[in-house]
């Protein structure tokens, strides 16, 4: 089951914050996706867990972490907030204090994090990949909470390289913020629930 368009018109974000908050929508190049239900209690417990090490770990440091809803607007070029068409909320979002205003992020977040589910996996393993390597998200993880696995993108030269895949478990580090390292194995109590 895949994500689907709100309509075949072209938004922009002056659209989007009119929109009633029943549906959740992302907007990429012009296009309202509508976001899937509610996420799983697995999603939810990984998501928690992960922002509570990343919060602790960013502690006394200029970045700061967000989880969704948390929008992150990515403009093409100068434009204004209301012409901008990309408007996405990935689960985690790391980025640079000056990037950030009263209603999310502009900007390419530093690191960004998408746990993946049977409804967006595809959106966010295709759309949004190509979505976050255009716009400079110099990092970007996969987390496959079911596969217990992990695929990380990393910007080299304004392209994502071969992605990194990797069983999760042990330390792995967060390549774009030093010192953070995520213990993976402190996910045993979430996959054993």
């Amino acid at each position: 089951m895949g994500l689907f368009r709100r309509d075949a018109e072209r938004h922009t974000y002056s659209d989007y914050r009119r929109w009633p908050e029943a549906t959740r929508f992302e907007l990429i190049d012009g296009v309202a996706y509508a976001m899937a239900p509610a996420p799983t209690r697995l999603h939810q417990e990984v998501l928690l867990e992960l922002a509570r090490q990343v919060a602790n770990a960013l502690q006394g440091q200029p970045c700061r972490a967000f989880i969704a809803p948390f929008d992150v607007r990515l403009p093409r070029a100068g434009e204004a907030d209301d012409d901008i068409d990309t408007v996405v909320q990935p689960d985690l979002v790391v980025c640079d204090p000056a990037k950030l205003d009263e209603r999310g992020c502009r900007g390419a977040p530093d690191w960004v994090v998408e746990i993946l589910s049977t409804a967006t996996a595809g959106h966010d393993q295709i759309l949004k990949r190509a979505l976050y390597e255009r716009a400079g998200v110099s990092e970007y993880w996969l987390l496959h909470p079911v596969d217990r696995i992990v695929t990380v993108y990393r910007l080299e030269a304004a392209r994502y390289g071969v992605p990194e895949v990797r069983e999760i478990s042990g330390r792995q580090s967060v390549g774009v913020l030093p010192g953070v390292d995520i213990d993976w194995d402190a996910f045993a109590a979430v996959f054993a629930s």
